[in-house]
């Protein structure tokens, strides 16, 4: 620095000057050497001096290119609790009922204090672009996408937008980014990582939403290809609008910091708003104090009968009505769909009266608390009637809350989805009907969170079983013994994830069991 702003020549004078004082004032009283020795002395030390700086300027310069090119993500964040956290998260033990084990339960990793909760400092970096993206899908779809967008550009070194949250779905929800996120904690929490802001600079604003370069990201993408294919034409547009962002990065095959970062915003940056956690601790609470609770994610819905085309159970003209709604969905693709077929290969959610079976013959008692993680049961609580019938003690969040507390969540139904998310994860277990988005998020968060036990039930051996006790083919005592065993390794225990690397969509999904960030990784079972 100093010699950009001397000059050479200047410089020199300078570090002459300095030097000749120095040297009279250390050689008062002593006699002096001779003035060429003393010049010689100088010019060495003013060398010694030049190639240092010369040196410093161009390591700075190769780490800034160096990060340009292969951005690189410290290891400095925490992958799980560690013993000091974990006893700080505890609340005192729960007894369960019998046939299950007792676990502890554990506070979400922002609750616990810990250096990340304080507001790191921003990462300097040169910013290639600013990305802006449309997220489609409900809440947990596109909570999975955002986690997936930091990442993006995180590596590619951008600036990201906060993301925009799909209304025009099925479920119809105007909530905001901010209306369902803490947005401060989002932004602060990650600014040693990304740089996010709130909506684009001033000059971009100004060109029509139309000029801006829109474009869907492939499915399933490496990081080689945001590096190769979409770096570049940020170099071109500056601005790029990711239109559909679910399941736009790959499960597998990244580096290890990736995985661990989309971890991170997931568990730690993605924090619902103060209201909504609030709101979700009184419904734990309010469980909690009556003991042990099951969440049930019953995902016997309209949209998933109909997105199925799964009507086993349902009458004629119930039928006729889910089938009439798939039509009128455009980007619903399937639309011809054998119901019974599909039931068959374990693609169909359960209905209400085979949960009540499958419940029963794990060994849940009638007396235990239930409760329902799921918008509006088709067909309502008459459908759910054999259900209660077996377990009377069944509870929806309407049921406990007031109509008051959640008058500001109706038709917001990403909001209520995240009241069910923060139940399903605090439950003692979780238990859903279908693998649906939801179904995969809250089990990987629990697997986080100390792989609390999570009943992932085999639909497709399932099915049989279920047809042979109703068609009084298959016992009881039988009935139960099968369903059992089936499900004696399917608990949320330690496990490595499927790799299906030429069909992705058929590989284990990275956020329902994200191996690289658990503290258990390394005793993983292949099972």
């Amino acid at each position: 620095m100093v010699w950009r702003i001397l000059g050479h020549g200047e410089m020199w004078n300078w570090y002459q000057r300095m030097d000749l004082k120095s040297v009279a004032s250390q050689l008062k009283g002593v006699k002096a050497k001779p003035p060429m020795l003393q010049r010689a002395r100088i010019k060495v030390w003013f060398v010694r001096v030049s190639s240092s700086i010369l040196l410093w300027t161009c390591l700075i310069q190769l780490m800034a290119l160096g990060e340009l090119w292969h951005p690189h993500l410290p290891m400095g964040w925490p992958t799980c609790f560690n013993r000091r956290e974990l006893a700080a998260a505890q609340i005192p033990n729960i007894t369960q009922i019998s046939n299950h084990r007792t676990d502890v339960v554990l506070l979400p990793p922002y609750a616990v204090p810990s250096p990340r909760d304080a507001n790191p400092p921003p990462r300097i970096y040169k910013n290639n672009g600013y990305l802006k993206v449309s997220c489609n899908g409900g809440l947990n779809q596109m909570r999975a996408a955002i986690c997936d967008m930091v990442t993006i550009a995180r590596y590619l070194n951008l600036t990201l937008v906060i993301p925009e949250l799909d209304k025009t779905s099925f479920w119809a929800d105007p909530s905001e980014f901010g209306d369902i996120f803490d947005v401060k904690h989002f932004i602060t929490s990650l600014r040693d990582e990304v740089r996010i802001i709130k909506r684009l600079p001033e000059k971009f604003n100004r060109k029509a939403q139309s000029k801006l370069f829109v474009m869907p990201p492939v499915s399933w993408s490496s990081h080689k290809y945001y590096l190769k294919q979409i770096l570049p034409l940020f170099r071109k547009n500056k601005v790029i609008h990711f239109n559909k962002t679910d399941a736009r990065l790959a499960n597998n095959g990244l580096p290890l910091k990736l995985q661990k970062l989309r971890c991170r915003v997931n568990y730690n940056a993605l924090k619902f708003t103060p209201r909504i956690e609030d709101l979700g601790q009184r419904l734990v609470k309010m469980l909690k104090d009556k003991g042990f609770f099951i969440a049930l994610h019953l995902r016997y819905e309209m949209d998933m009968l109909a997105f199925s085309g799964c009507t086993h159970g349902c009458t004629e003209k119930e039928a006729d009505e889910l089938t009439q709604m798939r039509y009128a969905y455009p980007w619903w693709k399937e639309k011809v769909i054998i119901s019974e077929q599909k039931r068959s290969e374990g693609l169909c959610p359960l209905t209400p009266e085979e949960a009540a079976l499958v419940l029963k013959a794990s060994g849940f008692n009638k007396d235990t608390q239930i409760y329902i993680a799921a918008g509006e049961i088709y067909g309502g609580e008459k459908r759910l009637a054999a259900l209660r019938a077996v377990y009377p003690n069944i509870v929806r969040k309407e049921m406990l809350l007031s109509s008051n507390d959640l008058k500001s969540f109706q038709n917001h139904s990403s909001q209520m989805a995240a009241l069910d998310y923060l139940v399903s994860i605090a439950s003692d277990v979780f238990i859903p009907s279908y693998d649906g988005n939801m179904a995969k998020l809250v089990e990987g968060h629990r697997r986080y969170l100390g792989f609390r036990e999570t009943i992932l039930l085999d639909r497709k051996k399932l099915i049989p079983l279920l047809d042979m006790y109703q068609n009084r083919t298959l016992v009881w005592d039988e009935f139960k013994v099968n369903v059992r065993q089936v499900h004696k390794n399917r608990r949320g225990a330690p496990t490595q994830r499927k790799v299906i690397s030429e069909k992705p969509k058929e590989e284990d999904y990275f956020y329902a069991n994200p191996q690289e960030c658990l503290c258990n990784s390394s005793s993983l079972s292949s099972s």
